[in-house]
């Protein structure tokens, strides 16, 4: 199984012994941890490190953005970082992808160590080198490609999160299934959610995005794929980040694959008793029954979508379970009619 994991990717037992190992290896003049106000309570005490030069930026999807940067930047600045200094990004999926982002722009890049204390981060985030911040209230709309110089997966970080973080994550889990391993589909929907095996069920999940990225580095052809669920999911995502009761990740992709589900049906390429198994599935472990945007406020996120060109929005939809098409233009006609 690890010959399959990405190389800079390690299923760690010891983060603290890992860390220091990837320490002494890159040799660092000075490095630093970037955490929020959780990681830093809960995680950081789990390594035993010197932990003297800490940058700690607020939690959550709304502060990723170029102002929080700006902060980043400037306290590796006043540490006096050169380009041979080291951040550790010790967090989810934004101090990841924000941590990352920084560090690759930072005096045009230093090396930086992910170690993902979230289910979601582990399984998706941290693997495939996509980095970038949110802009306008846009998703990920600034941002580059760059691997990580190590990551640090170690499941003792998971017994901090809530139960909804944990699900907001296992939505990915679920992704990967459905797209590419139809056995692990078959796995989840035998085995209750509180039986599932995680010791096995991670590294699997991580190998299956590694595959496609490893095939499809700059998201040309397949890698398109891993965005199921994401084109409709972002957009809800980002439109109930403005209220009072934003949805986790996992949360809005859960609903992304379930409507996307329904325009894979309508366009003929899904089978409705396979949609209907999905739905099920999905129904029983997410269990939010808000109502989702309008239509046309739907559209205005849409129209965003880093897939869309000059011929409209282009969906990753699924064929079958266990394979995704690409690329897939659906009419307005059927979008309007689900999307209502």
């Amino acid at each position: 199984m690890s010959n399959n994991l990405p190389s800079y990717l390690s299923i760690s037992t010891s983060a603290t012994q890992d860390l220091a190992q990837k320490i002494d290896h890159l040799q660092p003049d000075k490095y630093a941890f970037l955490v929020d106000e959780h990681t830093r309570e809960f995680c950081l005490p789990l390594l035993n490190l010197d932990k003297s030069l800490t940058i700690e930026i607020s939690s959550g999807e709304l502060n990723k953005t170029l102002s929080t940067c700006e902060y980043i930047w400037q306290k590796m600045t006043d540490f006096g970082f050169s380009r041979k200094s080291l951040l550790i990004n010790l967090g989810g999926g934004v101090i990841g992808d924000m941590g990352g982002f920084c560090a690759s722009t930072y005096k045009r890049g230093i090396p930086f160590i992910n170690i993902p204390t979230t289910l979601l981060s582990q399984v998706d985030a941290s693997i495939g080198g996509k980095l970038g911040v949110d802009f306008n209230g846009l998703k990920n709309h600034i941002g580059l490609f760059q691997e990580p110089n190590a990551v640090i997966v170690d499941t003792v970080f998971l017994k901090t999160l809530s139960a909804r973080e944990f699900k907001s994550g296992f939505a990915e889990i679920i992704k990967h299934s459905l797209i590419q391993s139809s056995d692990q589909w078959d796995y989840l929907i035998n085995t209750p959610f509180e039986e599932i095996n995680w010791e096995t069920l991670i590294p699997r999940s991580i190998q299956v995005k590694n595959e496609i990225v490893t095939a499809d580095p700059k998201e040309n052809g397949l890698r398109k794929t891993l965005n199921y669920g994401h084109t409709i999911g972002h957009a809800i995502e980002t439109y109930f980040l403005s209220t009072e009761k934003p949805l986790t990740h996992g949360e809005a992709i859960a609903i992304g694959m379930l409507i996307e589900n329904k325009l894979a049906v309508q366009s003929g390429i899904l089978s409705s008793n396979e949609e209907a198994d999905i739905e099920n599935y999905l129904s029983e472990i997410y269990q939010d029954r808000r109502k989702i945007p309008s239509y046309e406020i739907l559209m205005k996120y849409l129209m965003q979508d880093k897939k869309n060109d000059n011929m409209g929005i282009r969906f990753s939809l699924l064929e079958r379970i266990g394979h995704c098409a690409y690329d897939v233009l659906v009419s307005d006609d059927i979008l309007k009619e689900v999307l209502k």
